[in-house]
């Protein structure tokens, strides 16, 4: 791949950030069209109804360590039509539904028919105690793309709106440093990294709007011991994978580096968890229910059943069980008194 030059820069050739921006957030971008996310992918959320009831239940143990206040915050970030938001509402106690205000964060325009209670919004409000949750955002807030070129030194991947590639400039200053800090490519033509710095900021952003709480967010991840060595970059187009074109045809989506992440706000106590290990925390264990059910409440077996197996989908291995959970607390208690099934070395 040849470097652009002066002479061809200006023939569409943008950097994969601003190409991605425009394509997934733009007028007209994929993140704005009416089937919304759930009509290209399928997340935890559109899986099962558990994953809604266990974020409640984190809410739940959220409220207590916050001591029950009059006024209980739920923000879901990158809230696609609002699923999850619903289902937290449908699946919280009466007490705690009472106190809580709910709020969904999201690029699009509010869906028909939501929940009144719900308040749409382009940005998390300010000052919020409860639970900010952001499942799959980061992996959607668009980085740039770098790529060792022949002599060893890692280069901006630019992009035109029909997917074709050229390296551009070498990557430099805060950019630089990023990658030589989190994801340091080794000097062999081709090796890529994605430049995590806009999601670290990102994040910065959305738990500094916390007062007291939990921040958690949830994706596809890796860490630095493990960063895939030509990156994740890929694309999503009515359920299926595809070659990533930012055109506004598809969903644009890169692992995050959520070690990064964790390092950029500054906070103590954050952890990473998989998902496996947050959702079984949170009281879903994928058991087959006894055996000996099924004579005496047939109905009730078959329903134990099928739950069964949806907790065993969204906590499975090489699955969505294999997501991060990168929680930080604001201003309580560590967050093993909110995960209180998981492993003490497991702490970051």
């Amino acid at each position: 791949m040849e470097p652009v030059t002066a002479a061809d820069a200006g023939g569409g050739w943008r950097g994969w950030r601003e190409a991605a921006e425009a394509a997934l957030y733009g007028p007209g971008g994929f993140y704005r069209r009416p089937e919304g996310p759930a009509g290209h992918f399928r997340t935890s959320v559109h899986a099962s109804p558990l994953f809604a009831a266990a974020v409640a239940r984190l809410l739940c143990r959220v409220d207590e360590a916050l001591g029950r206040p009059a006024v209980l915050d739920f923000v879901d970030m990158a809230a696609g039509r609002g699923e999850l938001v619903t289902g937290v509402l449908a699946a919280l106690p009466a007490d705690v539904a009472a106190r809580a205000r709910a709020h969904a964060v999201e690029v699009a325009a509010r869906p028909a028919g939501l929940d009144p209670r719900v308040e749409w919004r382009g940005e998390p409000p300010e000052g919020i105690t409860g639970l900010l949750f952001a499942n799959e955002w980061l992996d959607n807030v668009p980085v740039e793309i770098a790529e060792v070129d022949g002599a060893g030194v890692p280069r901006r991947v630019l992009v035109r709106a029909d997917g074709t590639e050229r390296l551009g400039e070498p990557v430099s200053g805060a950019e630089a440093e990023w990658l030589a800090r989190w994801w340091p490519p080794a000097a062999e033509e081709g090796l890529r990294a994605e430049i995590g710095l806009p999601r670290d900021r990102a994040w910065a952003a959305a738990t500094g709007t916390l007062a007291r709480g939990l921040a958690v967010a949830v994706d596809y991840a890796h860490t630095a011991g493990a960063r895939p060595p030509f990156g994740t970059l890929t694309a999503f187009r009515e359920g299926r994978e595809t070659t990533p074109v930012p055109d506004g045809s598809c969903d644009l989506t890169a692992h995050v580096a959520l070690d990064a992440c964790a390092a950029a706000t500054a906070l103590p106590g954050a952890r990473l968890l998989s998902q496996r290990e947050a959702l079984h925390a949170l009281g879903l264990s994928g058991a087959r229910p006894p055996l000996s059910l099924a004579s005496t409440d047939p109905a009730g077996y078959v329903r134990a059943l099928a739950a069964a197996g949806e907790a065993a989908e969204l906590t499975a291995p090489g699955g969505l069980g294999d997501f991060g959970w990168l929680v930080q607390p604001v201003g309580i208690a560590d967050v093993r008194d909110l995960f209180v099934d998981v492993a003490d070395d497991e702490e970051h």
